[in-house]
């Protein structure tokens, strides 16, 4: 394992880890390595504005028009 040392931190940032560590019952450093460990490794979850957004704009709307049961039944006849 390697060991990270941040200078020139600003005193707000400082005392805000530290009231967020105790927050979690834990120490600045361990709140430290959990935030590393969230914006660096794990996936950023996306909205579901994000994701609808992110589809493409395929179909025409009549495509997606809702069926009854029978009719739904019929599509591979």
């Amino acid at each position: 394992m390697s060991n990270l040392l941040v200078r020139n931190v600003d005193d707000m940032i400082v005392r805000a880890l530290k009231e967020r560590a105790a927050r979690h019952g834990r120490s600045a450093e361990a709140e430290h390595r959990a935030l590393l460990i969230d914006a660096l490794l794990k996936p950023r979850q996306r909205t579901l504005a994000e994701v609808l957004a992110s589809m493409p704009p395929v179909g025409r709307d009549e495509d997606f028009a809702r069926q009854d049961a029978d009719e739904a039944m019929r599509v591979f006849d």
